[in-house]
């Protein structure tokens, strides 16, 4: 049997970051569904699909092919072969995202996907419905949130580090909008497991959170 840890929140909650540190200690594989989720958006965006027609979207997502591999202790995510790690962060394919993520066949296409990893493999999983959608029946759940401003300062600084010039005041207000769309869509909408533990990140480190985790796994 494999052992499944799923970490659901909010964006810039620091989900991935945390995920991937847990998946390196424990030697598991870390799935990035959020990369995933971004893929798709990127190819659409790529196919100049407008997000709000679902059936051009529903059409046109049958035709990526999106997985996830490693190459040299890196976790790649492949658009029909194309390693698109390096595009699939800007602010434009995360907006497509929260919208296209809502697509009943965008959503079943890649929740296979993900569910067939974990069935073969240690597994850590971070995304809005990994704990109540994908893997219900996960060893370890785990809701991440931190306040939308403490999350828009990490995104400022993450791009800013990068040589992005950004707004942060624009980043906040993005996330407090994405927060609403992810909660409120009507399918796998972004909330709590019953079962899943809260941790609130907002003043803590990100090897407190790591290390609150790992002491759930025990």
């Amino acid at each position: 049997m494999s052992y499944q840890i799923a970490i659901d929140g909010p964006a810039g909650a620091g989900k991935s970051t945390i995920a991937r540190k847990i998946a390196k200690i424990k030697e598991f594989i870390y799935v990035d569904t959020g990369a995933m989720y971004r893929a798709m958006a990127y190819f659409l965006l790529s196919s100049h699909v407008d997000p709000k027609d679902a059936q051009a979207v529903e059409a046109e997502c049958v035709k990526a092919d999106i997985t996830i591999v490693y190459m040299d202790g890196e976790q790649v995510v492949l658009l029909n072969g194309e390693n698109v790690n390096s595009v699939i962060r800007s602010e434009e394919v995360g907006n497509m995202a929260s919208v296209t993520s809502q697509n009943p066949k965008v959503r079943e296409r890649l929740t296979v996907l993900q569910k067939e990893l974990a069935s073969k493999n240690n597994v850590v999983m971070d995304g809005r419905d990994i704990g109540t959608c994908v893997l219900p029946g996960a060893d370890v759940k785990v809701y991440l949130t931190a306040s939308a401003k403490v999350r828009a300062k990490r995104r400022w600084d993450e791009l800013t580090a990068k040589g992005i010039s950004c707004d942060i005041t624009q980043i906040e207000e993005d996330i407090v909008r994405r927060d609403q769309q992810d909660m409120n869509r009507e399918i796998a909408p972004l909330k709590q497991a019953e079962d899943a533990v809260l941790i609130d990140s907002s003043f803590m480190t990100i090897d407190e959170v790591v290390q609150a985790i790992l002491d759930l796994c025990k």
